[in-house]
C-alpha cells in the first residue's frame, strides 16, 4: 500500500482489485431470484408467453447492470480514467439497445408485453434496492476491515 492509501480513512489495498466486483454475487443471486418469480407470476397471471415475459424483462436489466458493473470495474483496475469514456461508451450501446427492443417488442402483438414490462420494472427496482442494501449494510463492513 502507498503512504496515500495508508493515509485515507476506508482505503482498500491498491493492487486489490476485488474490491470492484464484491458486491456481485448477491446481485446476481437476487437476479435470479428475482427472474424466477416473475416467471411464476407472469405464469400464474399469462400463461407461458407470460411466464417468459416477465423472466425477460428481469434478466435484461440485470444483464445490463452486471455488464456495465464488470467493464467499469475493468476499467477503474486499469487506469481510473477510461471510467468516464466506458462509462458513456455503455450507456450510449445498452441504451441504444434497449430502445431498439421496446420498439420492436412494443410494435408487436406478443402476449408476453405486459409482464415484460412489468419485469424490466421489478428489475431495477430489484437491483437498485439490493445495491443500495449492499452499500449501506455490508460495504462499511468491508472498509473498516480495510482499514484495521
Amino acid at each position: 500500500m502507498t503512504a496515500q492509501d495508508q493515509a485515507a480513512p476506508g482505503a482498500v489495498a491498491a493492487d486489490d482489485g476485488r474490491w470492484r466486483l464484491r458486491h456481485l454475487p448477491i446481485l446476481l443471486v437476487t437476479s435470479a431470484v428475482a427472474i424466477l418469480a416473475g416467471a411464476v407470476i407472469g405464469g400464474l397471471t399469462r400463461g407461458g408467453a407470460g411466464a417468459l415475459g416477465a423472466a425477460v424483462g428481469v434478466a435484461l436489466p440485470s444483464a445490463s447492470f452486471t455488464l456495465s458493473t464488470v467493464v467499469l470495474a475493468w476499467a477503474d483496475k486499469q487506469n481510473p480514467r477510461l471510467v468516464l469514456p466506458f462509462g458513456v461508451g455503455l450507456y450510449i450501446m445498452k441504451y441504444s439497445a434497449l430502445g431498439g427492443v421496446l420498439v420492436l417488442a412494443g410494435a408487436s402483438d406478443w402476449a408476453g408485453l405486459v409482464p415484460f414490462g412489468w419485469g424490466v420494472a421489478a428489475g431495477i427496482v430489484a437491483w437498485t434496492g439490493v445495491h443500495i442494501w449492499w452499500l449501506a449494510r455490508v460495504w462499511p463492513k468491508y472498509r473498516q476491515a480495510a482499514v484495521e
